[in-house]
């Protein structure tokens, strides 16, 4: 049974904010100590603290949030989708009302993904920190029209020089993301590798690399206008010429509540692809 929950909500959305008092006020009722907070402020981290379950309520972008400042606490997170395609959260509004007994019971499969971690060492600017991700490590440019220089190593070796707008190295949850959009291979969430793919390579190899679970990479960066160094495409950090970022998967993993089965995650893929190309045909 659950005692405590914490129930985080999208910052910009009327209707996450209201299901997520909803939600709370319906926890309360039958004896859960819950407590609501938007997942983009300062004090969000500490209402995980003796939860036993974090409900996410909004998009992926919640979701992806939600699971960075969940760490180091290992706590399972329930993604309710209030945004468009929802390739993390896991069910609707209605549906968490209609497993609401099997919530309260702890009645449900977890599922464990991979992080991703980056070590930024830039000594022009002081910086040494660690950074984790869900989705992915993106090393990108920060000046329009000005591609930079990136020096890929895999395991110690170098591969190549790419004269890139950027390099990605994401998880197998990422690979549905932006490196899916930069033309990466799509993996099943529950691997354990890491793909590195350039964005708009020139003259230099341009395809996708899937690397083992040990694997190791590190990006060496040279720029004369800067880069950014994004985590899960939410956290900017600029980096100077000549910075280095060491990225292997990380030490902590993100553990998702599902109560469909494993083999439902291809046919949800097909059908939010497929909505997502509808969505621009009828733009256009």
């Amino acid at each position: 049974m659950l005692n405590r929950v914490a129930v985080l909500h999208h910052p910009q959305s009327e209707g996450a904010a209201a299901f997520a008092a909803e939600l709370a006020r319906e926890f309360a009722r039958r004896k859960v100590e819950a407590t609501v907070c938007n997942v983009w402020a300062d004090e969000a981290s500490e209402t995980l603290i003796g939860a036993d379950l974090v409900v996410c309520i909004g998009g992926d972008g919640t979701v992806l949030r939600a699971a960075r400042i969940s760490i180091p606490h290992v706590i399972p997170l329930l993604g309710i989708n209030m945004g468009r395609l929802g390739f993390l959260t896991d069910m609707s509004p209605r549906d968490c009302f209609n497993q609401f007994e099997r919530i309260l019971d702890c009645d449900w499969r977890i599922e464990e993904r991979v992080m991703v971690r980056a070590d930024l060492r830039d000594e022009a600017d002081g910086i040494s920190r660690a950074l984790h991700g869900l989705n992915d490590i993106v090393i990108s440019r920060k000046a329009p029209g000005r591609p930079i220089y990136v020096d890929l190593f895999i395991d110690r070796t170098r591969l190549a020089r790419y004269r890139c707008d950027g390099m990605i190295v994401a998880t197998p949850t990422g690979s549905t993301g932006y490196s899916l959009s930069a033309g990466g291979p799509i993996l099943s969430p529950t691997e354990e590798h890491l793909v590195v793919t350039p964005v708009s390579a020139h003259l230099a190899l341009g395809r996708s690399i899937v690397l083992p679970a040990d694997a190791e990479v590190e990006l060496r960066v040279t720029s004369d206008h800067g880069a950014i160094l994004s985590v899960d495409g939410q956290e900017d950090i600029p980096v100077s010429n000549s910075a280095s970022v060491m990225v292997r998967l990380s030490e902590y993993r993100t553990r998702f509540v599902r109560f469909r089965e494993p083999a439902s995650f291809y046919g949800d893929l097909a059908e939010k692809l497929d909505l997502q190309l509808s969505s621009a045909t009828s733009r256009a």
